[in-house]
């Protein structure tokens, strides 16, 4: 499959132009596997009729796992995506990070 470089809007599947390692990609994977096992846990506990605090104490877990992620996916597009944007003079990609970093909460 040919991975051209997205330059229009959200309208289509992009690429980054520097691939993820293969280091960085199990490690992310590790992460998502862990949230998917804490929301099996967590719907569960609800099957089971657990007690509500401790379902929204699992719940927080899970959101604070899922916006950690999300900062290491930022970190990552920081160091490459927008720098190589910025090196090519592409003033476009700070209002894009903005509206990401806004979106992130």
């Amino acid at each position: 499959m040919d991975k051209d470089i997205c330059t229009c809007d959200n309208n289509c599947v992009c690429f980054k132009e520097t691939p993820r390692s293969e280091e960085s990609k199990k490690s992310l994977d590790n992460r998502i596997n862990r949230i998917i096992g804490q929301l099996g846990g967590i719907k569960k506990m609800i099957a089971e009729d657990r007690y509500c605090g401790d379902i929204l104490t699992q719940l927080s877990a899970a959101e604070s796992a899922l916006e950690n992620l999300g900062y290491v996916i930022l970190q990552e597009h920081m160091e490459t995506c927008v720098s190589e944007k910025i090196r090519r003079n592409d003033g476009e990609i700070i209002s894009e990070t903005m509206r990401l970093i806004k979106n992130l909460r």
